[in-house]
């Protein structure tokens, strides 16, 4: 369970860092090429691919063939990335909680919402998709 546990924040971590640099490059190049009505909802739909690619190439390092496993992993990465959205914004960003919770307004462009849902969802989809399960 512990190993599960670390290898899970590990790739997570890692879905963390693209994700950091997914928006740094959404700043950088999107928004000044495309306005930030587009550059923002293509940045939501860019981490939530690279979500599943880096969940479907990291799946076999769980080495399990049961469904349970795949659906832990996807409810650890879902918790932990709720968790810094929220914790990480308002105390260490200083953002207030009502600024926070507008990533989650996806009538303003914001995907989030899409991207969180492919943390929960990525890991066992990759599993089955490489037939681990």
């Amino acid at each position: 369970m512990t190993s599960l546990l670390l290898k899970s924040i590990a790739i997570w971590l890692v879905i963390l860092v693209m994700a950091i640099v997914n928006a740094a490059i959404r700043e950088k190049l999107l928004t000044p090429a495309i306005g930030s009505g587009l550059a923002l909802p293509a940045s939501g739909l860019i981490l939530s691919v690279i979500i599943f690619l880096l969940a479907y190439i990291t799946v076999p390092f769980f080495g399990s063939t049961e469904s349970k496993t795949y659906i832990a992993v996807g409810i650890a990465w879902f918790a932990l990335t709720l968790c810094f959205e929220f914790l990480f914004g308002h105390f260490i960003a200083g953002k207030p909680w009502l600024e926070i919770v507008e990533v989650f307004n996806v009538t303003k462009g914001n995907l989030f919402v899409v991207a969180l849902l492919a943390t929960l969802v990525a890991p066992w989809l990759s599993a089955n998709a490489r037939g681990l399960i």
